[in-house]
């Protein structure tokens, strides 16, 4: 039976829609907190109470930077993470921030939660303001989406910390946060990755065949990046293996991808965006993709290896470099790399097994739950 608080407590998620991992780990919390506790928990996207032209601003950009301009994108990470906080350049970003999200305030007010955990670093600062004016007098915690931590995360005086990994904990208190404030829980994922689906029951939901090698390409939510030429190059590696590339909601890939699958109809599978990846990743044998921080810890949580395919700067790479680190995945950083990396893998089914215990080693399917446990069940006292 599932555990149940005596009593239901308000929970408020916020997230930014910069990327679809923020928002993603705020909806595992969200499932997580109703189906454990019996909480009124709440998702908010604060771009949904931003005016047009800065969510544009924040969200488009974003997207646009790390898909067309990745050298910039790396520069801009390096600047952000390394400018003091204190800086007339970061004062001015807070000051723009808060103007653009006054609603957001009010929205907050009318759900009076008892708690609040950001899973951005956005409204993680707008609310540690609100609290230094007396305005918000509720916890408000933060969870950092990524095996990394960029300086826009470090918060102070927050009432707690949800870190990926010891070593995102270790940075936690290299710059200053408070040690007993910082846990070590991984990164919230759906309670659907709980468990490992049956490989055969999810093969054939997908029309694959289970006793032949399975490959899953992913784009993410967007679609991102030249998946149709990827697939192209993996079609040329000779094999009787099934590559099912998903190319979220990007129509016009979702097009091409399916103009080769005319041509080789029993090797590629295109498809759109689905709500239920849980299930391709547990029929599938290796995961090619962009190593996002949900994206990363869906995969480790039902032990399935990823090959990085060309992450982007920053974020992506720290992300990447946690699972080569742990032998967990690989790197591919062209198209080159890709197809080399792939033929040897199902050459040597081996070193993907190896590949597969490491990552089912490092996975916390249960991290959702541990956040909880700080949040909604606080040490008396």
């Amino acid at each position: 039976m599932p555990e149940i608080a005596a009593k239901p407590r308000r929970l408020l998620l916020l997230s930014v829609s910069a990327g679809a991992g923020h928002g993603r780990a705020a909806e595992a919390l969200r499932a997580a907190a109703q189906a454990r506790y019996g909480a009124e928990a709440l998702h908010l996207d604060v771009m949904d109470y931003a005016p047009g032209a800065f969510r544009t601003l924040y969200t488009d950009l974003y997207l646009r930077l790390v898909g067309k301009f990745p050298s910039l994108w790396a520069q801009l990470y390096r600047i952000t993470d390394e400018t003091p906080p204190d800086a007339a350049l970061a004062r001015l970003r807070r000051a723009v921030e808060r103007l653009n999200t006054r609603r957001l305030r009010d929205a907050i007010a009318r759900f009076a939660p008892d708690a609040v955990i950001c899973t951005h670093f956005l409204p993680a600062e707008l609310l540690a303001r609100e609290q230094g004016l007396g305005r918000l007098t509720c916890p408000v915690h933060v969870q950092v989406t990524d095996f990394d931590l960029h300086a826009l995360w470090v918060v102070p005086q927050l009432a707690g910390y949800f870190a990926a990994s010891d070593e995102v904990a270790a940075r936690m208190r290299a710059r200053g946060l408070a040690a007993e404030r910082i846990h070590v829980t991984g990164i919230p994922i759906m309670p659907a990755f709980a468990e490992v689906p049956d490989r055969a029951t999810c093969a054939a939901a997908a029309g694959l065949d289970p006793q032949r090698p399975i490959l899953l390409l992913m784009g993410g939510g967007a679609g991102i990046g030249a998946l149709d030429d990827a697939a192209a190059g993996l079609l040329r590696i000779p094999g009787d293996f099934q590559l099912v590339a998903l190319a979220g909601r990007n129509a016009a890939m979702l097009e091409r991808l399916k103009v080769l699958a005319a041509a080789q109809p029993d090797r590629l599978f295109p498809q759109g965006y689905t709500g239920t990846i849980e299930r391709l990743m547990g029929c599938a044998d290796l995961a090619i993709g962009k190593p996002g921080g949900l994206t990363t810890s869906e995969c480790l949580a039902l032990g399935l290896p990823l090959i990085a395919f060309a992450p982007i700067p920053g974020q992506e790479e720290r992300n990447c470099d946690y699972l080569l680190e742990n032998g967990a995945g690989l790197k591919a950083v062209d198209a080159i790399a890709l197809e080399y990396r792939v033929r040897l893998l199902l050459a040597q089914p081996q070193r993907l097994a190896r590949l597969r215990d490491s990552a089912r080693a490092l996975g916390r399917p249960a991290a959702a739950g541990d956040v909880l446990r700080h949040v909604l069940e606080p040490p008396a006292g």
